[in-house]
Order: structure tokens, then sequence, then C-alpha cells
């Protein structure tokens, strides 16, 4: 059953941040992941918005997991973890589930 991963988080450095997405587009790919959504201009009704906001369909929780987990992937958090500040991310199970 579809999960889906909620990124909220803001970006510090654009320049440094730009070389993550398609490097994670990659990783994403090897675990049949989808982006869904991705707004660097998100609109809050409540709360407040992050920079940038995406949502990425996974086909299990268990390829999310490996996803995140993965080796290849770590080196390229990296960029993330330096670029940016205030993360979260959701695991969330597909509605009826």
């Amino acid at each position: 059953m579809p999960v889906y991963l909620i990124n909220s988080y803001d970006i510090l450095d654009m320049e440094a941040f730009k070389s993550y997405p398609p490097k994670v587009a990659i990783i994403l790919k090897k675990y049949g992941a989808s982006v869904l959504a991705s707004d660097l201009e998100a609109k809050a009704f409540e709360g407040k918005a992050r920079t940038i906001n995406a949502i990425i369909e996974f086909p299990s929780a268990e390829a999310a997991t490996n996803c995140y987990n993965d080796p290849e992937y770590a080196e390229i958090k990296n960029i993330r973890l330096n670029s940016t500040t205030n993360c979260t991310m959701i695991l969330v199970k597909a509605y009826g589930q």
C-alpha cells in the first residue's frame, strides 16, 4: 500500500541546496517513489509554511524506510542538512489503509 513522505524545511543556502533535488531524484527512482508535489511558494492556511514543502509517494513504508537509510542517500542528505533548517519529514499511510 502506498505511503506519503511529507517534507517541510527552510532553505538557508539556496546555492548549496540546488544540487540536492536532482541527486535525490535518482535515489527515489531506485525505490519506486515519485514526487507528487514540491513547492517553494506554498501558502499556509494555518501555521507556517516552510521555504520548501514536498509530498513524495512510495509504494510501501518499507521502501520509504529503505530509501531514507540507503548509504547513498546518507551522502546526499548532508547537502540538505548543511543548507536547510527546521526540517520535518513525516511518513503517512494512504487514506483508508
